[in-house]
């Protein structure tokens, strides 16, 4: 069987770790070691990792007596992991069953592939685990050159990949590096186009893994700043085209690109910002698209509206929202993705 080494950093989620570590220790036709580290935790995280421990020979913990940051403990999973293939997964999140299994199987068929994910369902605080089965018969899996996948980030300025379900080559891992702290919340998207520097990419739209919504979850601290995830986002792109970047043949290009895909990101976010009341917000994001491609200020960028498909989506459901908060309140709704779940500062 192949090996899989799991990282679980872990803080202030003791409520959440046993579901997490099972899920894990549930997953069959793989070779498994779990490591648990926890951050200085003053609830019971310590107790309910240990006893985890104590039931299965497959967990191990570390227990931090204080508290070093998230990125201390990715790395150091980093620089734990000797099986042929690792995962970080947050105490929160969950593994759906065989997730492990498709993973390690589609890397064993594609030598060439470093990285693979799928799709996550959500979990709602208060809701129980969702019973998610295996897919009837065999999963598809897209594969992508890292030069493609490198390249579509930078025509889209988005990633959509649920961090829980990121498989990888623990050598491709290694080679990539750390993640980088003076990325606090972009630090993945970093990684993920270091990562595709290395090889290929594997993408399915199976269902791998189960993402946790809660009032402590870093994705609701992001929700709170709408133009959060936009500025975040030139912080990773930035890092990684002054660095690693710099290797590729045609880099300049693809910074270019990027650079003039995140400001029509931005620039369309800002439309959505002012139509939903936010004229701040819309201020701000309008300033950041003009920083990043200064053409915007004079000539709407209705080019990137093509490159990515969901964008008239977005949009018209945003139209139809202050539509809608209009004719209820006879006023331009004052911020309605707090009602409905969705990430601020998205057209």
């Amino acid at each position: 069987m192949a090996s899989v080494d799991v990282v679980v950093p872990c803080y202030q989620y003791g409520r959440f770790l046993r579901d997490c570590v099972t899920s894990v220790l549930r997953q069959e036709k793989v070779d498994l070691r779990i490591l648990v580290i926890d951050n200085a935790s003053t609830d019971n995280s310590v107790e309910v990792a240990r006893q985890l421990a104590l039931e299965d020979r497959r967990v191990e913990v570390v227990a931090r007596r204080t508290n070093l940051g998230p990125h201390a403990s990715y790395n150091e999973g980093i620089d734990w992991a000797t099986a042929d293939h690792f995962l970080i997964l947050c105490a929160d999140d969950l593994l759906v069953p065989g997730c492990l299994e498709r993973a390690v199987s589609v890397m064993e068929r594609y030598p060439e592939v470093c990285m693979t994910y799928g799709r996550d369902a959500p979990l709602h605080d208060g809701e129980p685990v969702p019973v998610i089965e295996a897919p009837p018969g065999a999963v598809e899996w897209r594969i992508l050159t890292g030069r493609a996948f490198i390249e579509r980030f930078c025509r889209t300025a988005v990633f959509n990949i649920p961090g829980s379900t990121l498989v990888v080559r623990t050598s491709a891992q290694k080679r990539a590096g750390y993640y980088r702290p003076e990325l606090p919340h972009s630090d993945d998207y970093d990684v993920w186009l270091r990562m595709a520097c290395q090889g290929a990419v594997a993408e399915t739209d199976a269902i791998q893994g189960v993402l946790r919504h809660h009032g402590t979850a870093r994705s609701a601290f992001i929700r709170q700043a709408h133009n959060f995830h936009v500025l975040h986002t030139a912080a990773a792109m930035d890092r990684f085209f002054a660095n690693e970047g710099t290797q590729l043949a045609d880099g300049q290009r693809l910074y270019r690109m990027a650079r003039r895909s995140l400001a029509g990101r931005a620039y369309w976010s800002a439309a959505a910002n002012f139509a939903r009341g936010r004229g701040r917000v819309g201020q701000d994001l309008l300033a950041l698209a003009a920083r990043l491609d200064p053409k915007t200020a004079v000539v709407p960028p209705v080019d990137y509206l093509f490159r990515r498909g969901d964008a008239f989506a977005r949009i018209a459901s945003v139209a139809s929202e202050v539509l809608r908060w209009t004719r209820l309140t006879g006023t331009p709704a004052a911020d309605p993705a707090c009602h409905d779940g969705r990430q601020p500062g998205s057209p």
